[in-house]
This record gives structure tokens, sequence and C-alpha cells, in this order.
């Protein structure tokens, strides 16, 4: 899917799918109080969005994604977990911290990018590094500037095997 939405419009419709996921008819209200930006400026955005055919509002009246405007959204949530798991679960940085930085990066990550990621998030998961004892080596070799004394053990065996 082609991004042609400025960062602004796909936060817009990360919100509207956030709330309607959450079960609840959208509206303008809610997506103010999410965003945390005034009730004009979202009227103002849903019009644009509106004549994109990306939403469907009418005055007063609930928000709905349409199919292009819902495959939007699911593509830049997709995009903001995976980036937030890789910041929380790679790289041990709190969650609140995580979730601002995915927010931002979300709308710039090259499709590469956020694949490697995935695929770096994957690995760590899958591969013996992956185990819970990488948090605690990344951490380690985070506070101290030096690997652990089991990566150091397993570098040499691969220098001594080469």
């Amino acid at each position: 899917m082609v991004r042609e939405q400025s960062a602004s419009m796909e936060d817009y419709l990360e919100a509207i799918a956030i709330l309607r996921g959450e079960g609840r008819a959208v509206r303008v209200s809610q997506i103010s109080q999410n965003l945390k930006v005034r009730m004009p400026s979202v009227t103002s955005a849903l019009r644009k969005l509106t004549e994109e055919g990306l939403v469907e509002h009418e005055r007063y009246g609930y928000v709905e994604l349409t199919p292009e405007g819902d495959g939007i959204a699911a593509d830049v949530i997709r995009r903001h977990r995976a980036l937030s798991r890789f910041f929380t679960q790679a790289l041990d940085i709190n969650q609140e911290t995580a979730e601002e930085d995915a927010c931002k990066i979300e709308h710039v990550i090259s499709p590469l990018g956020l694949e490697r990621i995935i695929k770096f998030i994957e690995f760590i998961e899958a591969c013996p590094l992956g185990e819970p004892n990488f948090p605690k080596r990344y951490k380690y070799y985070l506070e101290h500037g030096e690997l652990p004394e089991e990566c150091l053990a397993r570098s040499l065996e691969r220098e001594q095997g080469k």
C-alpha cells in the first residue's frame, strides 16, 4: 500500500481505528481527547479525510473508516506495534518512551527498515539469544559497555572455530 498521507492524517486514521476497536462508536470529541487536539482541528482533518474517501462523517455524527481508510489505519497500527515491541524488547526502553518514539517513527520508516525490525524481533524471540537471558545480557551491555562473560566465551569459541 502506498502511503500518501501526512503523519497527522495517519494519526487520525489510527486513532479512529483504535477507538472503534474498543467497541465504541467514534465521535469527534473522542478523537480530540485521544490525540489531545482541539475539536475544530479534528473536524478540519475529518473533512479532508472524507474528501479523500478514507472516512465517512456527517456533521455531529459518528466517524467511520472506509475500507481504504481502514487499510491505511491497519498499516499504521502494524508499524507502531512493531516499533514499540522493538524498543521495549530489543532495546530495553520503557513502555512510555517506546510508545512516544514509535508514534514519531511509524510515519517515516521505510518498508525495508520496518521489515528488518520485525525480523530482528522474531530472531531474538526464536534463537538462543532471544531466550530470557537475552534482555538481561543486553541490559548488562548497556549499563557496563562490555559484553557479559557468557557472550565473551561464545565469541571466543566462534573465533577459534574459524
